[in-house]
């Protein structure tokens, strides 16, 4: 069962990572905003430690992310906690996480020698984890310097809720699309915003480049053996 799950690891934290973002069209809102959503982002964490459980270190520090998550979470059930100084560490470990993930995946799609499933699948999970990525960078800047972004309806960050406008901002801003309707206004909004748009043709020019070019290459030897 165990070597089963592992073989799918690919699979199973791509649909993890499907079920944060798409979530809220199947559920109601308010239940996806403050159960769902957390519920959702800690089955991707244990899918991402699945995903590398065959390095030891990489594990351990997972496992710790996922442990100070479920400390944090616990934070929220005692009175007089520190609600601001939660989601500020809250966010910091998520970031931690899809920044350690997206690196991962990348190594691995990177270094593969021939382009099979895995690299496929890791090629779209690496792409949303970079939209992640940029989700916790302006959550944290929308946190440190309210209201930051200009257009979004829900200013008020409730704990580790995902809210829809951020998340939609990162990916509009990684796939370069800018529709306008968001925009960020204070200097550091705008160095992440930068910097997300960066990662998102970084990746596409780069990274998806490499394995097209590996596919091409691994499809003309096969041609010639034929």
């Amino acid at each position: 069962m165990l070597k089963k799950i592992f073989y799918y690891r690919f699979e199973i934290f791509l649909i993890s990572q499907l079920s944060i973002l798409f979530g809220s069209l199947v559920f109601p809102s308010e239940l996806y905003e403050n159960i769902l959503a957390q519920f959702f982002l800690i089955i991707n964490v244990i899918a991402g430690i699945n995903l590398i459980s065959k390095k030891r270190r990489l594990l351990w520090f997972f496992v710790s992310l996922l442990i100070i998550e479920g400390i944090l979470i616990g934070s929220y059930f005692i009175e007089n906690r520190d609600k601001l100084l939660i989601d500020k560490i809250g966010f910091f470990v998520y970031f931690l996480f899809y920044l350690t993930i997206a690196f991962e995946i990348i190594k691995h799609v990177w270094s593969a020698k021939r382009v099979n499933r895995n690299v496929i699948i890791g090629l779209i999970s690496g792409y949303i984890s970079l939209g992640f990525l940029g989700f916790f960078i302006f959550l944290s800047v929308d946190l440190w310097y309210p209201n930051s972004f200009n257009g979004i309806v829900i200013s008020e960050i409730s704990g580790l809720a995902v809210k829809e406008e951020l998340m939609y901002f990162s990916y509009i801003t990684l796939m370069t699309i800018g529709y306008g309707d968001i925009t960020p206004i204070t200097p550091m909004a705008q160095k992440a915003t930068i910097f997300t748009g960066l990662m998102g043709q970084f990746y596409l020019v780069i990274i998806t480049a490499i394995i097209v070019g590996k596919y091409i290459s691994q499809s003309n030897q096969k041609n010639e053996k034929n």
